[in-house]
């Protein structure tokens, strides 16, 4: 039986380990909600995270400014992280060979908004299924079921023309190994996560997938299993002690059988 795992992350911004409130996320910088600025670079988590053995993380670049530090990341723990934010078919490559296990891609396969397929074909031959993680962060929206969730991108700025469902997970997954799907509406506000998209992703995705987004306890592994049958892996952020907030990194590291 599968059982849900913890996922570590590094998210990035300017050149440094922060946590931030997502949907804050704008070209006006006075907007931006940072919960957490880290003294430690980013260097210094993938080098924790691979003395602890915690494998299928990710480092998130948010905005630009942040190159040099994900780099280092990545060759302190080759095979270890997944990389995402501004990835395209050109840069795909530099990535994984600077260490990278996979790429997260997002809004490249979104030109002004709308799906690509022949975009997610292209990268998906450039990198590989097995290399390619698609990121497909939503908000939820008062819309009939099952289209609750429509994916954005652009910093979560931009909401795109596709919705979360079954025929469209199963229709994607042809061309990676994995989602990773932010709540972007909860997530970084440690109030809770979207129990019923977990539900949902553990339902219909065939592949494996990692949820992000509210997490603020460690029952919430539990509770991601119970929903997922196991079938969701959870990654913990501004909640986690090491980015100042209550939930023990020591604890999480127990949910990490791979």
């Amino acid at each position: 039986m599968p059982h849900t795992k913890f996922r570590p992350c590094i998210d990035l911004h300017n050149g440094k380990v922060k946590q931030i409130v997502g949907s804050s996320l704008s070209e006006n910088q006075s907007e931006l909600k940072t919960n957490f600025i880290s003294q430690k670079s980013a260097e210094w988590y993938a080098e924790l995270y691979k003395e602890d053995n915690l494998k299928g993380g990710h480092v998130i670049m948010l905005g630009p400014g942040n190159e040099e530090a994900a780099l280092k990341a990545l060759r302190a723990y080759p095979g270890g992280m997944q990389i995402g934010g501004g990835i395209t078919k050109e840069n795909a490559k530099k990535y994984l060979e600077a260490g990278a296990s996979a790429v997260i891609v997002t809004s490249h396969i979104f030109p002004n908004g709308k799906f690509s397929k022949e975009k997610l074909k292209e990268i998906s031959k450039e990198t590989s299924k097995e290399h390619l993680v698609i990121d497909l962060s939503c908000y939820k929206i008062e819309t009939p079921y099952p289209n609750k969730w429509q994916v954005a991108i652009n910093k979560w700025q931009t909401l795109t023309d596709f919705h979360i469902s079954k025929e469209n997970l199963e229709m994607i997954s042809e061309y990676c190994s994995e989602f990773l799907v932010h709540a972007a509406g909860v997530e970084g506000k440690q109030q809770g996560m979207d129990l019923e998209l977990i539900e949902f992703l553990g339902e219909h995705s065939t592949i494996p997938v990692t949820y992000a987004g509210g997490a603020n306890s460690i029952k919430d592994f539990e509770t991601c299993n119970t929903l997922s049958k196991g079938r969701v892996d959870l990654t913990i952020g501004s909640a986690l002690d090491i980015f100042g907030g209550n939930v023990p990194y020591e604890e999480c590291k127990k949910f990490t059988i791979l």
